[in-house]
């Protein structure tokens, strides 16, 4: 067992992983750019290592810098989180080049999975369904149009490499193909490196299903269920449940099987998420990607199985085999989980920065909190705008879903927006509640992403624009107050601001 790792992240998950470490007698060691030198997962961590600069690119995505803070700690082994580098197959390979375990997968099948059209290859081989596809094209490649119409518009333009919603683009009219895959082709390019696109038949109001798989270097692969995610905006999830509501006995056990199918295709080790879309009318699934690493989403899993599956990645990375077995998986209740993010879900989720003046999360039976952030903590402009991720558990879906109502209910976050209210939103209404939604939720639904106004917030926005009314405004936006003294006018551009 290693004695050593360093955490090639920041934010809450680093802050998960550094307490599974210490659960486990493992030092954890931080790595921290400028802007994150006071912040929960370095302060959680036994030893910390600066990394200059305050971009992402000049610290947690730079390979050398990292490498390098391992070797000056003594690193036995690195654990890459999600995003950055937790599925670039350059770092695992320079990992493994610098004699430091990878937490993860080999980089080559990181690399195959990694690439949407060798995955789709992988897949093809293992007897996973797969929606019909075109190989990599080019901008005006008359391949495109000979595809087009064998299936007919809509139709999707992906990017081969990466994901996230990037180099993705959906095509309504035969006039629109070249100069969508060309869009998709040069957001590919800018975001991945790589501009290959394809197409691919588009399903309509799919639900986005993933099952979890675990698998050591011994053949030993099983999986820990699925996980529904099909709200999301910008094609990123939001909020995640599981058990899925509409998942059958019959079809979470097909689900399962092709995704312990595919991994052991791919020779995979370690933890992994298959995804798949779920064609409501049919009820037939299809291979969407693999993804190489640890996903947010885990903890509705953990808090249903009664694991960590951050523990198991440590253990098999270290070579244990797996004694979990596929009778062992036994989910219990229903869990659900928002992420909590610092944007304007009502200006387009343009994100927000700021200092949080006070950040107060809920507390009580069936909760967790997987957080990175503390109270007077600056949210900057250079990372993710993801604060916290909650998650509630119950017996029942209804009184999970209740439950953290609740929770965000009481959730206090000032000094920057979040996205609480537009959660809320999801979580009281009445077509999420019953089950009945799919990944265009939000896009079907505007009303839920228009900000409502309460009662009493309502009482109180009168208020204040009768007592602003009142009071003198010059061209320099000054009044004086009962003191006497001169000071800005806090009302003065309530236009943009937004009450709480």
């Amino acid at each position: 067992m290693f004695s050593k790792v360093l955490v090639a992240n920041r934010g809450e998950i680093a802050v998960r992983i550094n307490q599974t470490l210490l659960a486990m007698g493992i030092a954890p060691v931080a790595v921290y750019s400028e802007p994150d030198a006071d912040t929960p997962h370095v302060n959680t961590a036994e030893q910390s290592v600066p990394l200059p600069g305050s971009t992402a690119e000049d610290t947690y995505l730079s390979i050398p810098r990292i490498i390098e803070a391992a070797r000056h700690c003594g690193a036995d082994a690195i654990h890459p989180g999600y995003g950055f580098l937790s599925e670039n197959p350059a770092f695992a390979q320079a990992c493994q080049d610098a004699g430091i375990t990878f937490i993860g997968p080999t980089p080559e099948s990181m690399a195959a999975l990694g690439d949407k059209l060798r995955s789709k290859d992988i897949a093809i081989a293992a007897g996973v369904p797969t929606v019909p596809s075109a190989p990599a094209l080019r901008p005006g490649d008359p391949a495109a149009t000979e595809f087009a119409e064998r299936w007919g518009f809509p139709l999707m333009v992906k990017a081969a490499a990466g994901g996230g919603g990037r180099g993705m683009r959906l095509v309504n009219r035969r006039q629109d193909l070249a100069g969508d895959m060309e869009l998709a082709s040069r957001e590919a390019q800018a975001a991945f490196g790589d501009g290959r696109v394809f197409l691919e038949r588009y399903v309509a109001n799919p639900r986005h299903v993933e099952v979890q798989v675990l698998a050591d270097a011994h053949g030993h692969t099983i999986h820990l269920g699925e996980r529904e995610c099909s709200i999301q905006r910008r094609h990123q999830k939001i909020i995640e449940e599981t058990p899925s509501p509409v998942l059958t006995p019959e079809l979470r056990q097909r689900m399962g099987n092709a995704a312990v199918a595919l991994a052991r295709q791919a020779g995979y080790v370690n933890a992994g998420t298959v995804e798949f879309l779920l064609d409501t009318r049919s009820a037939e699934f299809y291979f969407l990607e693999m993804n190489a690493r640890l996903q947010v989403e885990h903890p509705i899993t953990e808090v249903v199985l009664g694991l960590d599956m951050v523990e198991w990645q440590i253990r098999i990375a270290s070579g244990e085999p797996l004694t979990l077995r596929q009778e062992d998986i036994t989910p219990r209740g229903h869990a659900v989980e928002c992420r909590i993010y610092a944007e304007d879900p009502y200006r387009d989720f343009v994100p927000s920065t700021g200092t949080l003046l006070r950040w107060r999360p809920p507390s009580g039976p069936g909760l967790r909190l997987d957080s990175g952030v503390a109270e007077g903590q600056e949210v900057s402009i250079y990372y993710d705008p993801m604060l916290a991720k909650l998650i509630a558990w119950a017996p029942t879906r209804d009184l999970s879903l209740r439950r953290v109502e609740v929770a965000l209910s009481q959730f206090v976050a000032l000094g920057v927006i979040t996205n609480i209210p537009l959660l809320r939103a999801v979580m009281q209404h009445e077509q999420f509640q019953r089950g009945e939604y799919d990944t265009g939720f939000l896009e079907w639904n505007p009303a839920v992403t228009r900000p409502a106004m309460s009662d009493e917030t309502r009482t109180m926005a009168r208020a204040l624009a009768a007592w602003a009314a009142q009071q003198p405004v010059g061209m320099d936006s000054r009044f004086r107050g009962n003191d006497g003294q001169e000071s800005v006018n806090p009302w003065h551009s309530a236009g943009q601001r937004r009450l709480p």
